[in-house]
C-alpha cells in the first residue's frame, strides 16, 4: 500500500507540474507533449518510455487496490464476531469515503485516459495538439464539473493518505500531521483544478 501510494503521489505531483504548463501558452505545452513522446526513441521508439510509464502507472493502480482488498479482509478477520452494540467511529470525511473516492478515482482515470490520451472523448480530439484539446474540454462545464469532482476526491485520498503515513513514520505531533496532510492535498487541488476553471471562465483560450 505504501510503495504503490508513493509512485502514485509522484505521479500526480509530475503530472500536475506538466499540466500547468498551459498557462505558457500553446508552445510550451504541446513542446512538452513532443519532449514526452521522443524520451528513449532511440531505444523503444516513438512514445516508448511513456507507454512503459502508463503500464506502470496501471499496475500502481492495481497494486495499491489489491492492497486495499488485502487490508480491509486482514481488519475484518482480526474481529470474526460482530459487536453487538458499536458506538459510531469518529473519523475525518476523507477517511470514511477513502473507498468511494478510490473508485471515483479510478473511474475517471478511465475518462481522461478515453478523453485526453485517446482522444476518443475530447471535442477536439488531435493527437499532440494538447493545448487546443484541454481547452476544447474544459470550455464545457459538465467536463469541468466531472473533472473537480475527481479531483476533490483525489485530494481527500491523499490527505488521508498522507495522514496515515506520517503517523506510521512516528510523527507524534497531530498538528503536524494534520497541517502536512492538507497542506499537500490543497496544493494538488489548486494545482489540477487551476487549469480548467481558468479555461472555462475565459483566462486561458
Amino acid at each position: 500500500m505504501a510503495v504503490s501510494g508513493v509512485a502514485l503521489l509522484g505521479f500526480v505531483v509530475a503530472h500536475m507540474i506538466g499540466n500547468l504548463k498551459v498557462f505558457l501558452g500553446p508552445e510550451s505545452i504541446d513542446g512538452y507533449g513532443r519532449w514526452l513522446r521522443a524520451i528513449g526513441s532511440a531505444l523503444l521508439g516513438n512514445e516508448g518510455v511513456l507507454w512503459v510509464l502508463r503500464i506502470g502507472l496501471v499496475v500502481m493502480i492495481v497494486l495499491h487496490m489489491t492492497a486495499a482488498v488485502q487490508l480491509a479482509r486482514r481488519a475484518r478477520a482480526a474481529r470474526p464476531e460482530h459487536y453487538r452494540s458499536r458506538r459510531p467511529v469518529q473519523g475525518s470525511y476523507a477517511a470514511r469515503t477513502m473507498r468511494w473516492g478510490g473508485v471515483i478515482i479510478v473511474l475517471f482515470v478511465v475518462y481522461h485516459l478515453l478523453d485526453l490520451t485517446a482522444g476518443v472523448l475530447n471535442p477536439h480530439g488531435v493527437h499532440g495538439e494538447i493545448y487546443r484539446n484541454v481547452t476544447a474540454d474544459f470550455q464545457l462545464w459538465y467536463v469541468t464539473l466531472a473533472y473537480t469532482v475527481a479531483v476533490l476526491a483525489l485530494g481527500l485520498h491523499i490527505r488521508h493518505g498522507i495522514w496515515s503515513a506520517l503517523q506510521t513514520l512516528g510523527v507524534t505531533s497531530a498538528r503536524v500531521v494534520q497541517t502536512a496532510a492538507l497542506g499537500f492535498a490543497v496544493v494538488i487541488c489548486v494545482g489540477y483544478l487551476s487549469v480548467p476553471f481558468a479555461v472555462l471562465f475565459g483566462l486561458v483560450r
